[in-house]
């Protein structure tokens, strides 16, 4: 990708690292602000409530960061866009996107660095934005053309009616979801996701949101199980009943599980956490060809969601529940493993250490798990994790 900038270019864009790492996330969130004034109709499509906490543009400012950091080698990045553009598939991003988003992106570097935006730099960023767009536009056309020819596949939203719903626990209701159209659903990969448009009444725009997908490839359904925790969330769990349609996206993500893989396998998930990973387990339970272990943490007995199928009666699975603060239930029945949190010496009693690590769950507890298997050594290339929200790094 780099080689396709000169020099100059180049040289160009590594001044500015410095300053993007102190302004970055100012450039950015002007960016969006901008932008949100002049097209509205943009709000369809990026999550409102991420802009409002911050979260939308801190990860912004973080990806154009590296791509400065990394300008004479944006290889080195790949990975990054390859899962960014996941998640563009799954909201339907477009290429005729990208011109508007390189205008106020552009805009938003003069308007905030002010006389240290000289036309050198903005000239640069002009054109190393062309080669970054140009890349994104490239690999989420092949994963367009990828959902649209598999068996059952589509692009833009389907409508899927909602054939069952389910409360879990005190917090997580799942719901099951088949095609209005009587037609087939794609194989997915365990552990991916779908993007449903809200349309709430009273909201002024959509909203799309991402939810794992909890169950297995194969069913003649699709389930996603929601925390009522955001405005979209609550809309499902009050609003939406048996009967009603919902507009999904196809299956995406680049999280999900390696399945021609011999070694042994570690779940490990807090609270909602427990979605893409039970997919995995539902899969392995289906195929019973390897190890696995697979530990929940949650907060007591009462939100711990889908324990029974959870359970795995079969040799080879192993289930561990770990609850900070057990009831007094919990305590007499004895359903669960430890009290308090995951930590290393307990987690090296009860699981190989030569294992693939998947795990999700609230940021706090993904740090805890990510500093624990560093500290065992665990090797990056089997530790592998999802953050719900805005991509993050561990």
């Amino acid at each position: 990708m780099s080689t396709m900038l000169d020099q100059k270019t180049i040289e160009t864009i590594q001044s500015t690292v410095p300053v993007l790492k102190e302004h970055g996330e100012a450039i950015t969130s002007h960016f969006y602000k901008r932008l949100f004034e002049d097209h509205p109709e943009l709000k369809n499509i990026f999550n409102q409530t991420h802009q409002k906490a911050g979260e939308q543009p801190r990860a912004l400012a973080n990806t154009v960061y590296a791509a400065a950091l990394h300008i004479d080698q944006l290889e080195a990045i790949l990975p990054k866009v390859k899962q960014i553009a996941e998640k563009h598939r799954s909201l339907n991003v477009l290429p005729e996107h990208y011109p508007v988003v390189g205008e106020y992106l552009l805009n938003a570097i003069r308007e905030v660095l002010g006389e240290a935006a000289t036309d050198d730099i903005v000239d640069a960023w002009g054109k190393a934005y062309g080669v970054i767009a140009d890349v994104f536009i490239s690999v989420e056309k092949s994963m367009y053309e990828e959902v649209s020819n598999q068996r059952g596949g589509w692009t833009g939203y389907r409508e899927f009616k909602v054939v069952r719903k389910e409360e879990e626990s005190t917090e997580i209701i799942s719901f099951y979801l088949q095609p209005v159209d009587g037609g087939e659903i794609p194989h997915f990969k365990p552990g991916q996701y779908v993007t449903v448009k809200a349309q709430i009444e009273g909201e002024p725009h959509d909203h799309l949101r991402q939810y794992s997908l909890s169950c297995a490839p194969g069913e003649s359904h699709f389930r996603i199980s929601v925390k009522r925790d955001g405005i979209v969330s609550s809309w499902l769990h009050q609003s939406v009943e048996s009967g009603d349609v919902l507009p999904i996206s196809a299956p995406a993500g680049d999280f999900y599980l390696e399945e021609n893989v011999e070694r042994p396998v570690v779940f490990l998930s807090g609270g909602v956490g427990l979605t893409p990973l039970l997919s995995m387990w539902n899969t392995l339970k289906k195929q019973r060809n390897r190890n696995a272990h697979f530990i929940h943490a949650a907060r007591n007995g009462d939100v711990h969601a889908l324990r029974d199928e959870m359970n795995a009666d079969i040799e080879g699975l192993k289930t561990h529940y770990i609850y900070e603060k057990p009831t007094e239930t919990d305590q007499a029945s004895h359903h669960y493993d430890k009290a308090g949190f995951v930590d290393l010496e307990w987690l090296k009693h009860q699981v190989p250490k030569k294992a693939d690590f998947y795990f999700c769950g609230p940021e706090g507890f993904m740090r805890a798990v990510v500093l624990a298997l560093r500290e065992w050594q665990i090797p990056e290339e089997r530790i592998h994790y999802e953050f719900f929200g805005t991509q993050g790094q561990l």
